[in-house]
């Protein structure tokens, strides 16, 4: 398997096991799941030179927003992972640690919680929301959870694909 391939892979399986979790943590601990509609709707309105919303979800919806939403959530995912391989390097893809995963995964949460969400009319780190400590939570338990999925699927890799560069 190709080093792109290969990439795509462990940031779709780690984005989707990020989604899983969102839908788990509704019954869980009541907060739900994220709306990918809203995060089209905010990259949909960038090329019309907008970039900050009051609130995205008080902005007129766009045609195809929630494509773009899923869309830009998965390519946001596999760009992440790209980070990962790029800082592992090949011993990284033969031997996957969970520290890098980690780390990375983690520095993941700066995005939303300094760019999107202040962008998106949340204030930083959800600071506008209705219960920010609540927000920053389940955003950080989040974005483990993807941390998770990078470390997870970079074995799985290693597994049925054996890296050889």
């Amino acid at each position: 398997m190709n080093l792109a391939l290969r990439t795509a892979l462990i940031g779709i399986v780690a984005t989707g096991l990020m989604d899983v979790w969102g839908v788990a943590r509704a019954p869980l601990f009541g907060f739900p799941a994220a709306d990918y509609r809203l995060i089209g709707r905010w990259f949909a309105y960038m090329p019309r030179g907008r970039f900050r919303h009051a609130s995205i979800a008080a902005s007129p919806s766009l045609p195809r927003e929630h494509a773009i939403g899923w869309i830009a959530h998965y390519t946001i995912g596999i760009s992440f992972a790209a980070l990962l391989v790029l800082l592992g390097g090949d011993a990284w893809l033969r031997r996957p640690t969970v520290g890098l995963a980690l780390l990375v995964g983690l520095s993941t949460l700066l995005a939303p919680l300094f760019i999107m969400q202040p962008a998106m009319g949340a204030g930083i780190a959800g600071a506008k929301t209705p219960d920010p400590r609540a927000s920053r939570l389940q955003s950080s338990l989040t974005h483990v959870i993807y941390a998770i999925g990078l470390y997870g699927a970079g074995w799985l890799c290693v597994l049925l694909f054996p890296y050889a560069p």
